[in-house]
């Protein structure tokens, strides 16, 4: 466990990899790492063959600040919920600050779990408990309620 009064990084990134990060993710990830902010982006901090859950949850931990990209298909990962189940403990035992970013997504639909988000989590109804559902549902309401941005792709 990291010391939490010296995050490791400053900003923890949690995306679905494949709605966003060959494209908008990538460009964000740039732009603040060019700036100096450490960034912790899933794909590039995790060394082979460490317990990913355990890794993810202490590099959340170890952040100051979280970026929520919502995309279309963000809902379809359950890596993704629970790590923004984890995301909003942290805000709500450490103070840590999370920034929603809806991209190609209506922040309504991730509030309401309509569209899209819904039908995802319809799927995972038949795999995963009510409680873990639960969990996801009041973390989806509660980060799409929080300040963010919403961006439209150009494509």
């Amino acid at each position: 466990m990291g010391n939490l009064y010296a995050p490791r990084y400053e900003v923890f990134l949690n995306f679905r990899g494949k709605d966003v990060r060959k494209t908008f993710l990538d460009h964000l990830y740039k732009a603040l790492c060019d700036v100096g902010i450490n960034v912790f982006r899933d794909d590039d901090e995790l060394p082979r063959g460490e317990d990913i859950s355990r890794s993810l949850h202490e590099a959340i931990e170890e952040s100051k600040i979280s970026l929520v990209v919502f995309s279309k298909n963000y809902a379809s990962s359950k890596w993704c919920l629970n790590e923004l189940v984890k995301i909003l403990e942290c805000k709500e035992n450490l103070g840590h600050l999370i920034i929603p970013i809806f991209y190609d997504v209506d922040p309504s639909e991730v509030r309401r779990q309509t569209g899209l988000i819904g039908d995802s989590l319809a799927k995972h109804e038949s795999n995963s408990s009510s409680e873990q559902l639960r969990k996801w549902r009041a973390a989806l309401t509660a980060v799409a309620s929080l300040s963010g941005f919403h961006l439209q792709s150009n494509g």
